[in-house]
């Protein structure tokens, strides 16, 4: 059976207070961050409820052994922001991951061509085999960004199937693109919103989640 790109909107209430404080124009800055720190922590934890590696084993309770089933810390777990506006996600995704990796990746859109492009590149040249990667990016509108993250975490022996991404409104457009070229992927996110207006960026969206979350203006 061919594999198809599984997108996920999971119904928790939280997820939806807090999208909804981050669509609101007039959320200052400050609590902003805080709903994308939010965002990112509930989305990892609906991301991983099936994907970090467990084992059984024994442990001792004061009065008896019993069986227990914990998280494996020999398989490798990473989280990759995309700069700048992925850091308030990854800051909630590492309240659960506290041992995850950390590899950044900075891309910047030209805002006439829509063309994304590195200005940052720390991942390893190769992955461990069967490495867990959570991708943090709180826009997937074009598609252009997460193409291009995919494309070089592929090349560095990551298996989509064992990617998930995590991002508070998505669109149509990033998630054909994604679909297309990477069907085993799996993504989390707060919102399908349906529509891009002429500069790509989503409608209704949250504006430029970088700005809004650093408080600046370009």
């Amino acid at each position: 059976m061919a594999m198809q790109l599984r997108v996920y909107v999971p119904p928790h209430p939280l997820i939806k207070h807090w999208l909804g404080v981050a669509r609101n124009a007039t959320t200052p800055s400050p609590l902003f961050k805080s709903a994308i720190i939010e965002l990112g922590r509930w989305l990892t934890y609906e991301a991983a409820r099936d994907w970090l590696p467990t084992e059984d084993m024994v442990v001792h309770t004061p009065l008896a052994p019993c069986q227990a089933t914990m998280v494996n810390p020999e398989v490798p777990l990473v989280v990759v922001p995309i700069l700048r506006a992925g850091l308030g996600l990854l800051e909630g995704a590492q309240t659960l991951l506290p041992l995850a990796s950390i590899y950044h990746l900075g891309l910047v859109r030209d805002e006439e061509t829509l063309e994304a492009s590195f200005y940052l590149n720390k991942l390893p040249q190769q992955f461990e085999p069967k490495t867990r990667v959570l991708i943090t990016d709180p826009m997937l509108a074009t598609g252009g960004t997460m193409m291009m993250a995919m494309s070089e975490l592929s090349k560095r022996g990551v298996d989509p199937a064992l990617t998930r991404i995590i991002s508070v409104v998505a669109a149509p457009p990033a998630l054909q693109k994604l679909g297309t070229q990477y069907p085993s992927l799996t993504i989390y996110t707060a919102m399908i919103d349906e529509e891009l207006n002429s500069q790509g960026y989503i409608l209704p969206g949250l504006g430029d989640a970088g700005d809004r979350l650093f408080g600046t203006e370009n």
